[in-house]
């Protein structure tokens, strides 16, 4: 028996015939669009409220050349600390939990020592660096020994991206090169690097060289073992016009944008050159000011499928 494929647009088809159209848009009542497929499609500002529909111009910008890389959030090593016992002793007083921030210095615990004495010698515990207590090993009375680990520090103000660079790409990389990075947990931030160490042997097995990049994060949003998309910049190309990549839509090997003109949407279909992590340049179909649909444009191109029109008092 063969199987066929069955086109994605000739399933859409499909569920508008069975469902209507007041189906496929649950709010804000039914949708006109005028011309069969190849019409505008019209939507109420109820109806583009109900399907999150957000817009942005067309316009010129700088525009960089980019290599994408996977990467991983990891500590600054200069930025945490592991505090450890320096003498046999008791846990005789904790002055920090887990989640306090310290500063470089704070008393974190007092051990009395076993060496002899009366009374027996105390030794002070002190935060080697400032930042959040991410651990605490001991408990109140509890025996330790040297080099026993107390603490854990850390401080996220500035954090590390280790990224792998491909071999055939790695002469596309230089220390101090700008990057701008994403991370599935804030997917609209833009964290902006500089690359502060390039690595010296290849791994043997992924063929790929180790970079890390020096991230400022103020805001301690980027967490260790975050994975994350680096954008590394390697050309500015200045003024061309541009749309958001999340305008871009494409079908049947064609690109194409939703123009939008008051309530009405028209498909465009445009030439793309080149792209990075944010924008593509639109060599041809739009010009500036032009208004595109980026959030909705897949209700919009569902709708514009169908050719539907909106139900009469004969229907």
């Amino acid at each position: 028996m063969n199987i066929r494929t069955v086109p994605f647009p000739v399933l859409v088809y499909v569920a508008f015939c069975l469902l209507g159209p007041q189906r496929l848009l649950a709010h804000g009542g039914a949708i006109e669009v005028g011309g069969g497929a190849s019409g505008p499609v019209k939507l109420t500002a109820e109806q583009q409220a109900a399907i999150g529909l957000k817009t942005t111009k067309a316009e010129p910008r700088d525009i960089d050349s980019v290599l994408m890389l996977n990467g991983k959030v990891k500590l600054d090593p200069n930025m945490h600390a592991h505090v450890s016992s320096r003498i046999d002793g008791r846990i005789e007083q904790l002055y920090a939990k887990v989640g306090d921030r310290v500063e470089k210095g704070q008393k974190l615990a007092e051990i009395q020592s076993r060496q002899i004495g009366n009374p027996p010698p105390m030794v002070m515990i002190e935060a080697t660096v400032s930042g959040m207590i991410n651990d605490r090993s001991v408990t109140l009375g509890e025996s330790v020994e040297p080099n026993k680990e107390l603490f854990h520090i850390i401080d996220l103000l500035k954090v590390i991206v280790e990224a792998d660079v491909y071999e055939e790409d790695v002469g596309k990389i230089s220390l101090g090169q700008e990057t701008r990075i994403r991370v599935l947990g804030y997917p609209t931030n833009n964290f902006e690097g500089k690359i502060a160490y390039v690595g010296l042997e290849l791994d043997p097995e992924k063929r790929t060289l180790p970079v890390w990049i020096a991230v400022n994060n103020p805001d301690w949003k980027l967490k260790p073992d975050m994975f994350a998309k680096v954008a590394v910049v390697l050309a500015h190309n200045e003024s061309v016009l541009t749309v958001p990549k999340d305008a871009i839509m494409e079908e049947g090997g064609e690109q194409f944008v939703f123009v939008k003109t008051a309530d009405q949407f028209d498909r465009v279909d445009v030439v793309t050159g080149v792209a990075d992590d944010r924008f593509v340049e639109i060599k041809d179909g739009l010009v500036p000011d032009d208004i595109v649909v980026t959030d909705g444009k897949r209700e919009v191109y569902t709708t514009w499928l169908t050719g539907g029109k909106k139900p009469t008092a004969k229907d």
